[in-house]
């Protein structure tokens, strides 16, 4: 029942709830668009129902212009991306998405910032071929990108203690619980027979035929690491252990890192913690989580349709109360936790189970083979033999994990043998550094981001190592838009792209993730950027405090003022 006190904001319905509408539950015209061979592409319509279905249409940036000379239409190509509740695949899986980026796509894989794969390139006419081999694998597209929940996160660590295992198997239950209803997907893709007179309220019983205002988010972190960046999704869980069992998890809500330029009314927003509940009772809770963005948000205006604007434009109060009502029960006063690092541990772990796990650095998340490093070859090989599991961290690396200590000695030999780098040569920076896959594939790129940063990182290494802060963790991160897909407001150094090489710079988010930044210099380039690091990290070299690290460095000594919270982001 919606509660008469609450009120979603008054005005039309933006053109994406029309489409959805009239979509007949996310199918629309996909059915012909997909076999029409006259174009490469699909209306924009149709793209927008992609979504919900796991691909965005894209078109390859660095051939547009030619292609606009030589009057052709734009080189589309489909971005696909797999649903994989906390980053875990099988090697059987991990090698056919290798296959699938080679016979279909364009030869790379990319490791999400969400800890799953995501392939580029495919052709309209390899787009249910590809699907279907990802079915075939036990993986899907469902809901990987939409307005509904996007892959759950989790702390992908097996290292520490049984308790990961277990906040594992929550985020796929939430995953599983939380999808779309609706038989669009197996029916459009896995060429199931449509089931005719199914009354439309029992489509989709949490979602409605109009599904959420925006996309939503949950993540799971186990302290004391926050690498999946808890504050920033709408629906965060921090997961409470008790001599050594998890006995519950604190509940944050209300966060999101996505914004628009130049727009005051749109900011970055970190998720508030609000009480504490049993694990048993967390799909329940995000489900009535769900049904209050679904009945409050915004679906006028998209830019402000995020579960954050809601959850500020109502009070967080207001719905706490909402929510408990809904559960018919109340949260428990939050438990203590403690968050110390959000980076992976690189290298070789022994495992609390007596298994191993080497966590390797790939840089941008970009799986492929490099001149002199063949990194995509040497995983492949390694996936033939390895009998435990990959898992993808938040951070855009790897750990193949649950090694035996019979399988060591073989896939250890693989590393060497193709060079596969854990990272611990580079710098702290470089191993903390995040973007987005940005140009040429994405549409709101303004900038570079995945094929600049690493560049930009050479030259900021020389005023690292000139500083004696080769070993000091910094976060760093770019995207080429404010839609902050590599969570940028919560960089210590943060780049959103503003042109062509041209960058807005914001600083002192805290190391943690509980704090994000703020705009230092508007639309610099290269050359600023370099002169205004050098001087922040030598004075960070010479007058920091014993543990401080750079983002609140920069805070208590006046460079920049502290954003406690996204209402002030633009104060």
């Amino acid at each position: 029942m919606v509660n008469t006190k609450l009120k979603a904001p008054d005005g039309p319905p933006s053109d994406v709830e029309e489409i959805k509408e009239r979509s007949n539950y996310l199918r629309g015209t996909l059915a012909e668009s997909m076999l029409e061979p006259i174009s490469s592409g699909i209306s924009e319509d149709d793209n927008r129902l992609m979504k919900f279905h796991g691909s965005y249409l894209q078109d390859n940036r660095d051939l547009r212009n030619e292609r606009q000379k030589q009057k052709l239409e734009p080189a589309y190509q489909f971005m696909l991306r797999v649903r994989m509740a906390g980053g875990v695949a099988t090697p059987e899986q991990w090698l056919v998405m290798d296959e699938l980026a080679q016979k279909y796509g364009n030869g790379t894989l990319k490791l999400t910032t969400r800890q799953t794969f995501q392939m580029h390139g495919i052709l309209k006419w390899h787009m249910k071929k590809t699907i279907q081999e990802i079915h075939a694998s036990l993986l899907d597209t469902i809901a990987a990108c939409g307005d509904v929940n996007r892959n759950v996160m989790c702390n992908p660590n097996p290292d520490q203690s049984d308790v990961h295992g277990e906040v594992y198997e929550w985020s796929k239950k939430l995953s599983d619980y939380l999808l779309p209803r609706t038989r669009a997907y197996h029916e459009l893709w896995l060429d199931e027979e449509k089931i005719e007179g199914t009354p439309d309220v029992e489509v989709e019983p949490m979602y409605g035929a109009l599904y959420l205002p925006r996309k939503f988010k949950i993540g799971i972190a186990v302290p004391p690491s926050n690498d999946i960046d808890v504050f920033s999704q709408d629906l965060g869980f921090i997961a409470v252990v008790e001599d050594g069992k998890l006995v519950g998890f604190n509940v944050a809500i209300g966060g999101g890192m996505g914004m628009t330029h130049g727009d005051t009314e749109t900011y970055p927003q970190v998720a508030k913690v609000i009480g504490f509940c049993k694990p048993e009772q967390i799909l329940d809770l995000a489900e009535k989580v769900i049904t209050i963005q679904r009945d409050y948000g915004n679906r006028s205006v998209r830019k402000n349709a995020r579960f954050k604007y809601t959850v500020d434009r109502l009070g967080l109060e207001n719905v706490k109360a909402e929510l408990e009502n809904r559960l018919g029960w109340g949260l428990e006063e939050a438990r203590e936790y403690n968050f110390t690092h959000n980076g992976d541990r690189y290298g070789w772990v022994k495992g609390s189970n007596g298994k191993w796990h080497f966590t390797l650095f790939v840089e941008g998340g970009r799986v492929t083979d490099y001149d002199g490093y063949k990194l995509m070859t040497g995983l492949r090989e390694i996936a033939k033999v390895h009998k435990g599991d990959y898992r993808l961290t938040a951070n855009q690396n790897l750990i193949i994990a649950n090694v035996s200590s019979q399988k060591k000695k073989a896939i250890n030999a693989l590393i060497e043998e193709y060079g596969l780098t854990d990272g611990k040569n580079y710098s702290a920076l470089r191993r903390s550094s995040m973007a987005c896959v940005s140009l040429p594939t994405c549409g709101l790129a303004m900038a570079e981001a995945e094929r600049y940063l690493p560049k930009l990182i050479d030259k900021i290494e020389e005023i690292v190592d000139e500083n004696g802060l080769r070993d000091e963790e910094i976060t760093i991160r770019m995207t080429g838009c404010p839609n902050g897909c590599a969570r940028h407001a919560l960089a210590e150094i943060g780049f959103i792209g503003k042109a062509p090489g041209k960058y807005n710079m914001y600083l002192g988010a805290a190391f943690d993730g509980s704090r994000l930044s703020k705009m230092y210099r508007e639309n610099i380039g290269e050359e600023e950027i370099l002169t205004e690091l050098r001087g922040l990290l030598a004075s960070y070299a010479k007058e920091r405090q014993d543990g401080e690290h750079f983002g609140d460095f920069v805070i208590r000594t006046g460079v920049i003022k502290a954003t406690t919270d996204g209402t002030n982001f633009h104060a």
